[in-house]
C-alpha cells in the first residue's frame, strides 16, 4: 500500500462521444500495466448502464469496471464505480450508490444531488489512490457536452480532482474524426483543453499508414500528440458495456451457414445481455437479437433476457404481438428460457405495489410458468454457486422482489451466496421442461451448464469450449493488451503518469 503522503498516479480516457471505445482502451491499459508489474486499479465515477454485476461483498457495480478489475487481476470493488445509473425509462433511472440502490430519480432530481455524489465519487478515488500505484480512469459519453457541463462530474471535473492527464478517444468509424477531436477541444475552456494531453484514434479500417497525414494535421492543429491509431479488430471479444451494440436488430429466418439458431428478444430495457456471450462464442449455433415481431419456427430456442423494467417491457411485448407469437412457438414444440426480468415475464403476473420500476400496479405475464412476482425492496445482489443436474457453476443475482411458485418444478439448487453456504432452489421449469426461468445471470459461463441446456433444446452434439467464464475472458484481456501495445504509444502514456517503462513481469 502506498504511504499516506504519496498517491497513485492516474490517467483518464475521456471520449468525443458515447461508444467510441473508452472502456475497451481503458481495459487494455489496465492489463498492460498489470503485466508490467504496476499495481493498477480501474475507476469510473458514474456509469450509466443496465449491464451490471456483483462484487464479492454482494454489492452492485457496472460490468465495464468489473471487466477492468479482472484485467488488473483484482476482485471488483464499488470504489471502482461508486455511482451507477440504471435507466428505467427515457428520463429516469434507478440510482445505485456504493453498490446499493437508493431509489429511482428523474434527471433533474439527480442533477440536484450532483455535489453530494461528486463528494462520494471523489472519496472512492482517493481511497484507490492510497491502495494502488496507478489508477486508470474512464469518462462517460462526451467530455464536452456544453449544456450538461455544470452537472458533469465523471469527466474533466474528476480528472482534475485526481490531477490526471487526459487522453481523448475518438472513433474514426463513426466518421468526422477531425471534427470530433477539434470540435471537442473548441467546446472546452482553455484550462480544460490543457487537461487533455493527446488523443487516440480508434477503430480504423484498412491500411493505417494511409492516415499518417491525418495524424500530422491533427497534431499540428491541436498541438497535441497522437498516442495511437487502433485498427478495427474482430478477433478479440471484450464484454460490451452499452446495448448500442445490439441496437436495430434485423429480422432473420435462419443462419447463412446452416447452423441452428437461438433468438434473444431485444427488450427496450434489456439488461445484462452479456449473459449470452458464451452462447454466441460456442461456434456451432447462431445467436440473433430480435426486435420486430416475426415467425419463430426456425429457432431452436427463444430467450427472454433481463429487463430493468419488466412491466413496461411486457406491455411493449404484447403491443408488438410477441406474446401471442411466443405462445404459438411454445405450443408448436419450441423451447423458451427467461433470465431475471425475462423469468418474471414468463409467469402469470408481476405486481409492483410501491412503483419501484414505474407506476404502481399489476401486469399480467405470458402465463408459460406457474409463478407470480411481487416487486419489493431491498434489492437482491448476490454472487452465487449453484448446481444443475450434477454440474456445479457460478453466477450472480440482481433483482427486486421475489417470485413464488404455485406448481411446476424448481430448477436450480443454490448452494452458496456471497461466500456463505445456503440451500434453496431458484427458478422454475414447466412440467414438460420446455420452459425454464431463473434469476441466475452468468448461467452459461460454465461450459457444462451451457452444454446441458443445448442438449435440452435438442442440440446435444454441439461442441462447447472447455474454457469459459473468467478463464476465457482472461485470455481475451491478454490478446487485447498485446494488440494495444502494438498500435498505441504505451510508453508515452506511462510517461504522462510519471511511470518509468519497465519490462513485462509475465
Amino acid at each position: 500500500m502506498n504511504s499516506e503522503n504519496k498517491k497513485a498516479c492516474c490517467l483518464a480516457f475521456l471520449g468525443t462521444g458515447s461508444e467510441v471505445g473508452k472502456s475497451v482502451l481503458a481495459t487494455a491499459m489496465c492489463r498492460v500495466l498489470a503485466d508490467r508489474g504496476v499495481r493498477v486499479a480501474p475507476y469510473k465515477a458514474q456509469n450509466m448502464s443496465n449491464n451490471s454485476g456483483v462484487t464479492p461483498e454482494g454489492l452492485e457495480m457496472g460490468r465495464a469496471q468489473i471487466i477492468q478489475a479482472e484485467a488488473c487481476r483484482l476482485a471488483p470493488h464499488v470504489d471502482m464505480n461508486p455511482v451507477l445509473l440504471k435507466p428505467t425509462g427515457e428520463t429516469g433511472s434507478q440510482v445505485v450508490v456504493m453498490g446499493k440502490a437508493v431509489g429511482n430519480r428523474q434527471a433533474r432530481e439527480y442533477y440536484a444531488a450532483k455535489d453530494d455524489l461528486f463528494a462520494i465519487a471523489s472519496a472512492s478515488l482517493d481511497r484507490l489512490q492510497t491502495q494502488y500505484e496507478a489508477v486508470i480512469m474512464e469518462g462517460a459519453g462526451s467530455c464536452a457536452e456544453v449544456n450538461l457541463m455544470a452537472h458533469d462530474f465523471v469527466n474533466l471535473r474528476i480528472a482534475g480532482h485526481a490531477d490526471a492527464p487526459v487522453v481523448l478517444v475518438a472513433d474514426i468509424h463513426k466518421g468526422g474524426v477531425f471534427a470530433q477531436i477539434v470540435g471537442t477541444l473548441e467546446c472546452l475552456a482553455p484550462e480544460q483543453r490543457d487537461q487533455i494531453q493527446g488523443f487516440i484514434i480508434n477503430r480504423f479500417r484498412g491500411d493505417v499508414s494511409l492516415f499518417d497525414e491525418g495524424v500530422k494535421w491533427l497534431a499540428h492543429k491541436t498541438r497535441k500528440p497522437c498516442f495511437g491509431v487502433i485498427p478495427w479488430f474482430d478477433h478479440i471479444r471484450i464484454g460490451a458495456e452499452d446495448s448500442v451494440v445490439i441496437e436495430r436488430p434485423q429480422t432473420v429466418s435462419g443462419d447463412a451457414s446452416g447452423r441452428p439458431v437461438v433468438a434473444v428478444i431485444r427488450l427496450p430495457h434489456i439488461s445484462n445481455f452479456t449473459d449470452f456471450d458464451p452462447l454466441d462464442a460456442a461456434g456451432g449455433v447462431g445467436l440473433h437479437f430480435l426486435e420486430q415481431m416475426q415467425d419463430l419456427s426456425r429457432f431452436a430456442a427463444v430467450i427472454l433476457p433481463g429487463s430493468k423494467n419488466a412491466r413496461a417491457d411486457l406491455s411493449w411485448f404484447k403491443h408488438l404481438g410477441w406474446a401471442d407469437q411466443i405462445r404459438r412457438y411454445y405450443d408448436s414444440g419450441g423451447h423458451v428460457l427467461g433470465i431475471c426480468g425475462g423469468y418474471q415475464m414468463l409467469g402469470r403476473k408481476i405486481t409492483d405495489p410501491e412503483g419501484l420500476e414505474g407506476d404502481p400496479g399489476e401486469t399480467s405475464g405470458l402465463g408459460l410458468l406457474p409463478v407470480e412476482t411481487r416487486l419489493s425492496a431491498p434489492k437482491t445482489t448476490t454472487r452465487a454457486r449453484f448446481i444443475w443436474g450434477g454440474v456445479e457453476a457460478e453466477g450472480y443475482e440482481i433483482h427486486m422482489g421475489q417470485t413464488l411458485l404455485s406448481a411446476g418444478s424448481e430448477w436450480i439448487n443454490v448452494i452458496e451466496q456471497n461466500g456463505k453456504a445456503v440451500s434453496f432452489f431458484d427458478g422454475c421449469a414447466s412440467e414438460d421442461g420446455r420452459v425454464r426461468g431463473t434469476y441466475m445471470h452468468g448461467l452459461f459461463d460454465t461450459p457444462g451448464v451451457l452444454k446441458k441446456w443445448l442438449a435440452e433444446i435438442g442440440l446435444p452434439d454441439l461442441e462447447v469450449a472447455n474454457v469459459q467464464g473468467f478463464a476465457a475472458r482472461d485470455a481475451q484481456y491478454e490478446l487485447l493488451a498485446r494488440y494495444f501495445e502494438n498500435h498505441a504509444d504505451v510508453d508515452g502514456m506511462m510517461a504522462l503518469m510519471g511511470i518509468t517503462p519497465k519490462e513485462e513481469s509475465g
